[in-house]
């Protein structure tokens, strides 16, 4: 009899039953790939169990993970502390430590296991400060307790039975973990996740997954700690697809032409970058292969699906992913099959060329507070619809408020933010989770059309949605980075961040030399090309919401710098503050 799921700790169980992997988790050492099966995966998990009751490990207790890379070592741990009846604490590895400093206390964490060095350096700083009883390392560090300790904790299995008790115990409608959101604002927010909250999320998701159960292969690099590529990883759990963690983002193609993946995640800044380098390299080709490149990228932003374009076009598409898109395959592997996208908007000029070229990229959405999927696209059955992120969910219901606001009810939503009823009291009412999205429904699918909050008005009382002028700009290869501002003033204006990789490019087709991004903003002609963009942009919007003015910024934006959160958002009033002197310009008050 299969196993029933109902709590985290149950997807190991079930797969072992299942499929029985060889290769359940795979993570690179020093050049090397190493696996576990998924038997070793839960006799692990059992031996960190063992290990942390003896370490005095309570029901309720708070447990820290701070990793800079996915790795075995993650799951493993994640298992191991949820069949104790505690509760895991991921934390983001880019956070400054007073961050650290603050989760670690908020959540009353005792232990707190942590991936390398650089982890340890920044935590040592503030440990002191906090409750933590003891931090073990995955690396092995000098000086520094190694989690091998704890495994080694919980050879001894004369405590399995207390392990079995504690997992008997936790029942599915029970806190499984804290997620401190990275928020836009303010302190991070904690919030709360029950184990059917992230059950009932995979188990409706896997309906979505057009992978063949327990023959697939996925390639994971996005941060565990953000719910989104957690839940996935239970989710790879459930249907028995092999995992490999890859080494960085920077190695990802490195990696996939190694694993050949069958299925991965990514946000749309990655996809972005990757469609980049593949549009750089097309440039760099001389004579009929530049022309032949060219042409299949023209071809491919007027994809639609279904063969709606007719057997003329679908034609000449077979020649194109045969010439030149069977080349983008093989850079990630050559056997993909989908990729999901998710955390913020995907461009749709990405979703048609990825999906002619032969790798469709499924957008969906969701949030921390909803485990996190509402909706997502998937090409079966006529649910894959450019523009938009897909149909509902199984058991999710949305309904679009009077003001837009996309409001959710489910298994899916979150028990509240921990120690803080009233902001979890602003968030949900009536049952359902005010997202501060806004969107519509139509025939089924949901479209995002903007941020409640970001939503601002000048000073001639006119409505500015600032995120659809940015998603406009953003298709500019000029642009890597743009921020709309002008809440109370005249007229909108832009902080841009040009995309330093293909403006260099571009500079030197035309003869200018331009080193780095301080020299690019000061540059005339990048100015002046860059206007071009913007007069393109403006035609599409009212004269209220056009762009009057820009300024160019002289560095990266960046999480370290302060200016993005860890999944890659802008922190609109970071940013605006950082570059004060610059708004000030652009009203003409410097």
């Amino acid at each position: 009899m299969a196993i029933e799921i109902t709590r985290l700790f149950d997807f190991p169980y079930y797969q072992l039953e299942k499929y029985n992997l060889d290769k359940a988790l795979t993570t690179n050492y020093n050049g090397e790939w190493k696996s576990i099966s998924t038997k070793e995966y839960i006799d692990q998990a059992n031996a960190i169990s063992r290990g942390l009751l003896r370490l005095g490990v309570q029901p309720n207790d708070k447990i820290a993970i701070i990793s800079t890379n996915n790795r075995t070592e993650w799951n493993v741990c994640d298992i191991g502390i949820l069949q104790t009846g505690a509760q895991s604490v991921p934390i983001y590895p880019t956070i400054s430590k007073e961050d650290y400093e603050y989760v670690l206390n908020h959540s009353e964490s005792t232990y707190c296991f942590v991936s390398d060095e650089t982890i340890i350096e920044k935590l040592n700083q503030i440990k002191g400060n906090t409750q933590l009883k003891g931090v073990f390392t995955f690396d092995d560090i000098v000086g520094e307790k190694s989690w091998n300790e704890v495994l080694e904790l919980g050879k001894d299995e004369s405590n399995q039975a207390e392990v079995e008790q504690r997992k008997d115990n936790v029942k599915t409608d029970d806190l499984a973990t804290l997620i401190y959101t990275s928020g836009t604002t303010g302190r991070p927010k904690g919030v709360m996740l029950s184990h059917k909250n992230i059950v009932s999320n995979v188990l409706a998701s896997e309906k979505r997954v057009p992978l063949e159960s327990g023959k697939s292969k996925g390639l994971s690099f996005l941060p565990v700690c953000h719910i989104f590529e957690r839940m996935i990883l239970y989710l790879y759990q459930y249907c028995g697809v092999s995992i490999y963690f890859a080494e960085s983002i920077e190695k990802l193609s490195e990696n996939a032409q190694e694993i050949k993946p069958n299925v991965m995640t990514a946000v749309p800044r990655l996809y972005e970058k990757i469609y980049d380098k593949i549009y750089a390299k097309g440039a760099e080709l001389t004579g009929i292969k530049k022309k032949l490149f060219f042409w299949a990228i023209e071809l491919g932003l007027a994809y639609e699906p279904y063969g709606a374009n007719g057997w003329w076009y679908e034609k000449q598409l077979g020649i194109a992913r045969k010439l030149i898109f069977s080349k983008w395959q093989a850079a990630l592997g050559g056997e993909l099959k989908i990729m999901v996208s998710g955390s913020a908007a995907l461009q749709p000029r990405l979703t048609r060329v990825f999906a002619a070229a032969g790798m469709p990229v499924m957008e969906g959405y969701g949030l921390t507070e909803t485990s996190p999927v509402v909706s997502v696209n998937d090409e079966r059955n006529g649910g894959f619809k450019i523009g938009t992120v897909g149909r509902i969910i199984e058991g999710v219901e949305v309904k679009i408020s009077d003001e837009d606001e996309i409001l959710v009810k489910g298994p899916n939503v979150m028990l509240g933010y921990y120690k803080d009823p009233e902001k979890s009291a602003e968030v949900l009412k009536n049952g359902y989770f005010h997202t501060g999205d806004k969107g519509k429904i139509e025939n089924g699918f949901l479209s995002i059309t903007g941020r409640i909050k970001e939503m601002f008005k000048t000073s001639g009382g006119k409505y500015v949605i600032p995120t659809l002028i940015e998603d406009r700009l953003k298709q500019s290869r000029f642009i890597e980075q743009v921020m709309v501002v002008g809440e109370g003033e005249k007229m909108p204006t832009a902080f841009i961040q040009p995309n330093f990789e293909f403006v260099r490019e571009w500079a030197s087709r035309h003869d200018l030399t331009v080193n780095n991004l301080a020299e690019i903003a000061k540059n005339p002609q990048v100015i002046e090309r860059i206007q071009e963009e913007i007069n393109d942009c403006n035609t599409h919007f009212g004269k209220w919401e056009q762009i009057k003015r820009f300024e160019l910024t002289p560095e990266e934006w960046t999480i370290d710098g302060g200016h993005l959160t860890p999944t890659m958002k802008m922190k609109r009033k970071v940013i605006k503050e950082i570059y004060k002197d610059l708004y000030e310009k652009m009203y003409d008050r410097a």
